[in-house]
């Protein structure tokens, strides 16, 4: 067994990848990322996701391979230029609804929702709001995070954030978690 990879690539992935270079986005999560994202979609049959931080909408083209035809995904992200690019590729997915707004303000807005899986991608249910992301997670569901190994793109001072956080996952008596070095760092947890 290797990382290597050999899967076919969701729906309009190479589109999206092609825009997202010529977009300059640098933030895009990798193909084992997301590969991941879809075989852990796919274990939710009929199941309510949520994405914090769409990007380009890479990620989130893995997460609707992986569902089938009952599940739902809310993805939402800040920057219409890059969601715009979501939309372009991705619009037409009757099970998907795109979202610009700011990441604490919708989180605020919807803290009713509960959802089986939930993918953050960004500040906003990562390192800011992260009590009240995982009170929208149901029993059983899935809390996912990547870029927990350093990156060469981390600003100054990032590494204390990700480190911060690991320990206030790790402390938590809800979860089950499990600490991946693999890929860009990936933590899956499951709600207790």
């Amino acid at each position: 067994m290797n990382t290597s990879f050999s899967q076919p690539l969701p729906k309009a992935y190479s589109q999206i990848e092609e825009a997202t270079k010529a977009s300059g986005f640098t933030m895009a999560s990798d193909l084992l990322t997301g590969s991941l994202l879809g075989t852990l979609a796919a274990s939710k049959p009929g199941g309510k996701f949520l994405e914090m931080g769409t990007g380009t909408g890479l990620s989130t083209s893995w997460l609707l391979n992986g569902m089938d035809q009952h599940a739902t995904l809310i993805s939402v992200d800040y920057d219409p230029k890059y969601i715009a690019i979501a939309e372009k590729f991705l619009g037409d997915d009757k099970r998907l609804s795109l979202v610009t707004a700011d990441g604490g303000e919708w989180l605020d807005a919807n803290s009713r929702l509960r959802f089986d899986s939930i993918f953050a991608d960004t500040w906003h249910g990562k390192y800011l709001m992260l009590d009240e992301t995982l009170a929208m997670l149901n029993k059983g569901g899935f809390y996912i995070i990547d870029d927990m190994l350093r990156q060469p793109n981390w600003p100054e001072g990032h590494h204390e954030k990700v480190t911060k956080l690991i320990a206030t996952l790790e402390a938590r008596q809800d979860l089950f978690l499990t600490k991946q070095v693999w890929s860009t760092g990936i933590i899956i947890a499951v709600k207790k």
